[in-house]
């Protein structure tokens, strides 16, 4: 009953469709590499067990997360299949993801020596993929400590406490392949593979290319892909997004609408007034529902037959438009982003008003935000 009273207000459509359909070409685009779909962040905000399904069902070869919880969690759901997940700290529950079987990315010599501990306590050889800092400053290993790296996990892997299964890097500036960051990047990481495979490594996957390599990139694909944004139909680049579809549609409600004499103020800070008599609509969502603060006065909305520029500030829990005297009821539906079909923005439109990313508007969307999915 709670969810839906609150899809009364708001609502997240997740159509599996789209995204069944985004892996599908990300797979025909990857050509002899396999696809790994990331589902990372509650799968983009899109929702972690429906789309890791979703993706299964599409042909994905493999998932992925950032942290081990949400691995675990698509374990605990039934999600089979070759899994990786790369952001752990200290104390991390490891020995539960051997258990899993759930590839673990290695980093350095703390995380290596904290897996082969908990392979023997499992009595289970652990799959690690050997990550290399190749220029992005993030995780991974440095140039410098790549040779002890490579000579700690030979050495871990001739007792079987691990199998090297995966030697893998990120890209910084994927979008743009004229960017020298990109050649120097792809230098590094061969010369890590080098370096690894004289010693005795023989890695079953190679992986470099994120969403935007896939397109822009195809001498970075090596033997494994990994499709994020890109599976949810949001341009990682702008040349790299034909053929893909927005799965995620952000619906809400009038929750009142009123005429107002000219010059009234609108929200906080009254930074908005009418300019004539017209006509206001609440709309029930705003930044703790994941609404951008900084669009206010400045994003769109689809409501009324056009679109709608949002007056003043975004306030918690709501925000207003200004329909200009158009007729509009409480309970007429307001689209906050789409995939476009019916004019409303898309989530890339509200990015550029909030001056940030596609993937923190879809990300944000909080939890209390109910997703209804199409086509499970």
């Amino acid at each position: 009953m709670t969810v839906e009273w609150a899809r009364a207000r708001v609502e997240a459509r997740i159509d599996l469709h789209a995204l069944r359909a985004n892996v599908e070409v990300l797979a025909d685009r990857a050509g002899h590499a396999d696809l790994m779909v990331v589902v990372k962040a509650n799968a983009y905000g899109h929702g972690l067990i429906p789309v890791a399904r979703a993706a299964r069902e599409a042909g994905a070869a493999w998932l992925a997360t950032a942290v081990p919880e949400e691995a675990l969690a698509l374990r605990a759901a039934g999600v089979g299949g070759r899994m990786l997940t790369w952001l752990w700290t200290p104390g991390g529950p490891f020995a539960e993801a051997i258990r899993r079987e759930v590839d673990i990315s290695v980093s350095g010599q703390w995380d290596l020596a904290e897996i082969v501990a908990a392979a023997r306590e499992v009595g289970r050889t652990a799959r690690v993929h050997l990550k290399v800092d190749s220029g992005l400053g993030r995780n991974g290993c440095p140039l410098r400590e790549w040779p002890d790296l490579i000579e700690a996990a030979l050495k871990a892997q001739a007792d079987e406490s691990i199998e090297v299964v995966g030697i893998w890097s990120h890209l910084a500036v994927a979008e743009d392949p004229t960017h020298p960051s990109v050649a120097a990047q792809a230098e590094a990481f061969r010369d890590a593979l080098r370096r690894a495979e004289q010693a005795g490594i023989r890695p079953e996957v190679r992986h470099l290319a994120n969403s935007a390599a896939i397109s822009l990139l195809p001498e970075m694909r090596f033997d494994l892909v990994r499709g994020g944004l890109s599976t949810y139909g949001i341009e990682a680049a702008p040349s790299a997004s034909e053929g893909l579809r927005p799965v995620m549609t952000l619906a809400s409600r009038f929750s009142s609408v009123k005429r107002v004499p000219a010059g009234h103020g609108v929200s906080y800070g009254l930074e908005y007034r009418t300019a004539g008599e017209t006509t206001l609509g609440l709309v029930p969502i705003g930044y703790a529902d994941g609404i951008p603060w900084q669009a206010g006065n400045r994003g769109e909305v689809w409501a009324a037959g056009r679109r709608r520029t949002v007056a003043g500030r975004v306030a918690m829990d709501q925000f207003v438009v200004d329909l200009h005297g158009d007729p509009a009821e409480a309970g007429d539906e307001v689209l906050i982003f789409g995939p476009g079909d019916q004019g409303e923005p898309t989530a890339a439109d509200w990015a550029r008003a909030a001056d940030t990313i596609p993937y923190e508007i879809v990300a944000r969307i909080g939890a209390n935000v109910p997703r209804v999915y199409l086509g499970a």
